[in-house]
């Protein structure tokens, strides 16, 4: 595995120095930011993404205002105790995606962000406490803990509410296998552990946050 700085010092060369890299990286938000973004806000995102995965985004995005009416703006409240027959009525409604596991998705997940809420004193609270060196466990929980939020969909969720992270596309991944760190997408202990290791060295190479760790490495690849 590669120092950071020499893998980030290929990616300057390629996009023709340190100004043009910069201008290419997503940054996580403030703490105080995330801290401030609703509950609803939260579960909205996280939604939104789950219907996106295997769906053609632009679609989900065009008819995601009409769902938010549907749902009531997305209280935690009232869709963690939607019944069965209020979810199947639900898809019946004009402008809603007609897809049961994901719509089930949304109370399940509304059930779970609301407890984690009330024991964080709100959602952004929650988000805004993790800590890089407990990425893979965090990211865990939302996987086991949520409904459909393993993966890239809740790494894709993170990304677009400001949360620090890593997003496992391909070229990213390409770039961990190049560096010796895992053979593959990580899924068992042994590669996550070598992941949280390694991400662990080169924050501290580098200084970067997760967000410009996984651009950069992604960027590698091209």
């Amino acid at each position: 595995m590669r120092d950071f700085r020499n893998i980030e010092s290929g990616v300057v060369e390629r996009f023709g120095g340190e100004r043009e890299l910069e201008r290419k990286l997503t940054k996580p938000r403030a703490p105080r930011t995330l801290k401030k973004i609703p509950d609803s806000e939260w579960l909205s995102s996280a939604s939104r993404a789950v219907f996106q995965a295997g769906f053609n985004w632009t679609v989900v995005r065009n008819k995601w205002p009409r769902i938010e009416e549907i749902f009531h703006g997305f209280d935690l409240h009232y869709c963690s105790f939607m019944p069965d027959d209020e979810l199947e009525n639900v898809m019946k409604q004009d402008g809603m995606i007609r897809h049961w596991a994901k719509t089930k998705s949304i109370r399940d997940n509304a059930t779970f962000f609301l407890e984690l809420s009330r024991a964080h004193g709100g959602l952004g609270n929650y988000f805004a406490g993790w800590k890089a060196a407990d990425y893979a466990d965090n990211l865990r929980y939302l996987r086991n803990g949520g409904s459909r939020l393993g993966g890239r969909t809740g790494q894709v969720f993170l990304r677009r509410m400001g949360v620090d992270t890593l997003i496992f596309s391909a070229d990213m991944v390409q770039a961990l296998v190049r560096e010796g760190v895992v053979q593959k997408t990580p899924s068992s202990k042994k590669d996550w552990s070598a992941l949280q290791q390694a991400v662990a060295t080169w924050q501290e190479q580098s200084g970067r946050s997760l967000n410009e760790i996984s651009q950069i490495l992604a960027f590698s690849t091209g």
